[in-house]
């Protein structure tokens, strides 16, 4: 079997090799027809664009995407061509509500923002929305969930219209794919009518899909003050991010919300174990993330050991510093562990 693996993709060499015989390592962005067309299996990320152009004319039977998003894989055409797909849904959501959560605790910490008794609004509740409303809870926040897909298939009073969100929530962060036709259309769903019905000036957080929040709608929103803030993961035209936007914004990362080694590290494995279920190949490997280097965490409170855990104001520098290395500073992402990977000492 010649399975052909995006080179960025953590702990996968010592695993795969035990699977498969013929294994071609390459960056995402350089997949060609001519480089998968002998080839069994893809393992991608969302850099590469698994299409007609790309497919056609291959052997390919199986892709796995080692990312919640599938929206890179044309998903129509590989149920015609009778290529199987899998993607990782919620590999990444702990590492999208640690990113979640520090962001809030520097909003409080460096702006003032009390995060008790403010209102969250959630767009999209699937798994990383799901945990991202948990940590809201946690910080005392009061939090309203909005996703139309659930709401229809599952009835009941727990999920809220966006417009309820617009008027009641002081942050509002997405967490929806990206979706570019249809009833729950979501390319541009923050656009300048959403942004002229917000009442409360809210803090605005996207590392869902850079698509989701108009870039020219919600600079003006900035400039016209509709919204108090924003702190911004994904960006539209990735890796050319707009540079009026990053100068705007409370925060802004190069798409590494769920990038700890926790999240790459589930990604890896569920690509494996739907190759392994796919090619029925016997699933006998580890894929463990290292250590952090300093697991013991001493600190006076809880925003100062979340934060000892993972501060986003590095990503934040270091896209500042160099907005022009964005696809190198997500491929050279330094070692991140989430929570359960420390131990805390309070002191004080």
């Amino acid at each position: 079997m010649k399975v052909i693996v995006d080179d960025k993709i953590p702990y996968i060499k010592e695993a795969l090799s035990t699977l498969a015989d013929r294994i071609v390592y390459a960056p995402g962005r350089e997949f060609t027809p001519e480089l998968v067309r002998d080839a069994d299996a893809l393992i991608v990320r969302t850099r590469t664009r698994c299409d007609r152009r790309l497919l056609e004319g291959s052997r390919v039977r199986f892709i796995a995407t080692a990312t919640i998003g599938f929206d890179h894989i044309d998903t129509d055409y590989c149920r015609k061509a009778g290529i199987t797909w899998q993607n990782a849904p919620g590999c990444n959501a702990g590492s999208v509500a640690q990113y979640v959560r520090s962001a809030l605790l520097l909003l409080q910490l460096q702006k003032g923002f009390r995060l008790e008794g403010k209102t969250l609004g959630v767009v999209g509740v699937g798994h990383v929305g799901t945990k991202v409303a948990e940590v809201g809870r946690e910080l005392g926040m009061r939090v309203l969930l909005n996703d139309p897909p659930r709401r229809e298939k599952e009835g009941g009073d727990c999920f809220s219209p966006l417009e309820q969100l617009a008027e009641e929530c002081d942050v509002l962060t997405f967490h929806v794919p990206l979706v570019r036709e249809g009833a729950y259309r979501t390319f541009h769903l923050a656009d300048t009518d959403f942004f002229g019905r917000l009442k409360r000036r809210p803090v605005l957080v996207n590392t869902s899909r850079g698509e989701v929040v108009g870039t020219q709608a919600l600079l003006h929103a900035l400039q016209a003050g509709q919204i108090g803030d924003a702190i911004i993961d994904v960006w539209e035209n990735e890796p050319d991010i707009h540079p009026g936007l990053l100068d705007r914004v409370f925060l802004g990362t190069p798409h590494i919300a769920g990038y700890s080694a926790d999240g790459k590290a589930n990604a890896t494995r569920m690509s494996l174990d739907a190759l392994c279920r796919f090619f029925r190949l016997d699933a006998r490997y580890r894929i463990e993330p290292p250590a952090p280097p300093h697991p013991l965490i001493e600190a006076r409170n809880r925003t100062e050991a979340f934060l000892a855990m993972y501060d986003p104001r590095r990503d934040d520098r270091a896209l500042r510093l160099h907005p022009e290395q964005f696809e190198q500073l997500r491929g050279d992402y330094p070692l991140r562990r989430e929570p359960e990977a420390f131990r805390v000492k309070y002191i004080g």
